[in-house]
């Protein structure tokens, strides 16, 4: 017990950790195992016992047609009486072949039954149908009939009797399998409500440890740390709980009597308020970088996540290239579908880089002229236009605002516009501009004549990810208009979907118009030096 609380908090839980996690994995190798015999004997019940049980019931039809086939020929010596013979003879042949690769392998009592109505078949031939076939055609049907007479009842008996065995065998092996089955899956229900009690137990032996040696702690040493930032410089400071806490409580015991050690009787109210405005001053500037951080959060956790993914798609590719073809379909598949995941991976994070970068890097607002960015923005999709598709735009004003992003805004619209086009009809899509409500910014209109989108989903097409389209029907990640959405907010407008139109999409958003200054305004304006907004934004489609 001892030596059990000197374990720091970390190895505590990562004892806890381990424990369950060899508990889980123990339970995950039975499961694993019992899944196995589950689907074994789910196998031999739906894919053996079944099918033998109907072939052996077509066994004893086959031979009653051979039978019925040979009595007939005796009777009258006529060869078309022979036909239901020669075809029950034919699908006997292929039943026992079909019962002979149905067997389960191991299965000896199975087995033994099947060879015993061999036997039997092979018997009755031998001894039945061949002679009468001879005899019949050497001496007539009068020696057919005594033959049939003498010796086809036995032997029919003999090998219905040998049938009725096999089947009997067959509900042995069905019953057995049956049994299994429904035993491994109430071991595999049994494993999984295991697993739940463990992990519940876990969860509840975590939250126990982490109140016993954290959260009661903790509040304990606050209330110490409270009352001594108080004024009490007197009160001692302890901690139980882990050891890391223990020790955290007596370097804060160390300090508190250093400064009560330094500090005098002569306390004036200077003093007082610097050291509030001190903790005021780390106080904002921890929420200023805490701010900062959250800002930088998307951009710094998808700029890192590029390098480990490059290395898992460039090895992808790699396995693709050299051994494509070498391994079965199902491996070729496996390695496609890791190539294809990676790569899709690589572009949501290059669209989420894009995405954070709104804003972050900025070369300032400056009067941006529309129609030239249009012009730019139809000359980069001239290759997705088909021949007969068409962008056109009106007298476009002159917008305050940066003119990558804008660019970047056209360039997701206009694509997205190309992408969802209508299979029966030439994309054509149409720019316009009027001035706002508000008389302070310009509202722009594209319109296409595309599938269009739904009432339902207009304010979600605006939401990061969101796709209102399976991923094998139209291409992306479903960035591109939240981009847009990001963009036109950051120039303080806003977008939003046209609901009225009746065909095609119509989409509406603001910018502002350019600021007029006066002249001593002017004579100080200076040049921003921030770098350009990152080109990267240009690519990100829906």
């Amino acid at each position: 017990m001892t030596v059990f609380a000197s374990w720091t908090l970390r190895r505590r839980v990562l004892a806890l950790c381990v424990t369950v996690g060899l508990l889980l994995t123990a339970l995950g190798v039975v499961a694993v195992l019992s899944a196995a015999e589950n689907r074994r004997q789910l196998d031999n019940l739906l894919n053996r016992a079944g099918p033998m049980r109907l072939a052996g019931e077509q066994l004893t039809s086959a031979m009653v047609d051979q039978e019925t086939g040979i009595r007939g020929y005796a009777i009258s010596g006529n060869d078309d009486n022979l036909e239901p013979y020669r075809s029950g003879l034919q699908q006997e042949r292929q039943l026992l072949v079909r019962l002979e690769s149905l067997t389960p392998p191991g299965d000896t009592r199975v087995r033994a039954a099947l060879e015993a109505v061999q036997q039997r078949t092979r018997a009755w031939h031998a001894e039945v149908a061949d002679p009468v076939l001879a005899a019949v055609r050497a001496d007539g049907p009068e020696a057919g009939r005594a033959l049939i007479e003498a010796a086809s009842t036995t032997q029919f008996d003999d090998l219905r009797i040998a049938i009725d065995a096999l089947q009997a065998e067959i509900q042995v092996l069905r019953d057995r399998a049956a049994t299994t089955a429904r035993d491994t899956s109430r071991t595999l229900v049994a494993i999984e409500i295991a697993a739940a009690a463990i992990i519940v137990l876990a969860g509840a032996l975590l939250m126990l440890l982490l109140d016993r040696l954290v959260t009661r702690p903790v509040l304990t040493f606050a209330e110490q740390v409270r009352e001594v930032a108080g004024g009490n410089f007197e009160r001692e400071i302890s901690s139980g709980g882990s050891p890391e806490l223990v020790r955290l409580a007596a370097d804060v015991d160390g300090m508190r009597r250093q400064i009560a050690a330094e500090l005098t009787e002569v306390r004036d109210a200077r003093g007082q308020v610097e050291w509030v405005n001190d903790q005021l001053k780390q106080q904002a500037d921890e929420l200023t970088r805490s701010n900062r951080d959250l800002e930088q959060f998307a951009y710094v956790a998808s700029h890192d996540l590029q390098e480990p993914l490059r290395k898992v798609a460039s090895f992808c590719q790699l396995l693709q290239r050299r051994y494509a073809g070498q391994m079965d379909e199902r491996a070729d598949q496996y390695i496609a579908f890791a190539v294809d995941g990676a790569q899709r991976m690589q572009r949501l994070i290059n669209d989420l880089l894009a995405f954070s970068r709104i804003g972050r890097l900025t070369s300032g607002f400056t009067e941006v002229d529309l129609n030239a960015v249009l012009t730019e923005v139809a000359s980069q999709m001239e290759t997705r236009l088909a021949d007969d598709g068409e962008i056109t735009w009106s007298d476009l004003p002159t917008v305050e605002g940066e003119e990558p992003l804008l660019t970047t805004l056209f360039v997701n619209l206009i694509g997205n516009s190309l992408k969802f086009r209508r299979p029966d009809a030439p994309p054509v899509i149409q720019i316009s501009a009027e001035r706002d409500e508000d008389d302070a910014h310009w509202r722009i209109t594209v319109r296409d004549n595309g599938i269009g989108i739904e009432a339902e989903f207009a304010d979600k097409v605006f939401v990061i990810f969101q796709r209102l389209h399976a991923r094998d029907a139209y291409e992306g990640t479903g960035i591109g208009l939240a981009i847009v959405k990001k963009i036109v907010e950051y120039h303080g407008g806003r977008i939003w979907l046209d609901l009225e139109v009746e065909e095609g999409t119509s989409i509406n958003f603001t910018l502002p118009m350019p600021v007029v200054l006066s002249p001593a305004e002017e004579s100080g304006q200076t040049s921003p030096e921030n770098p350009a907004q990152d080109d990267e934004l240009n690519e990100v489609t829906t």
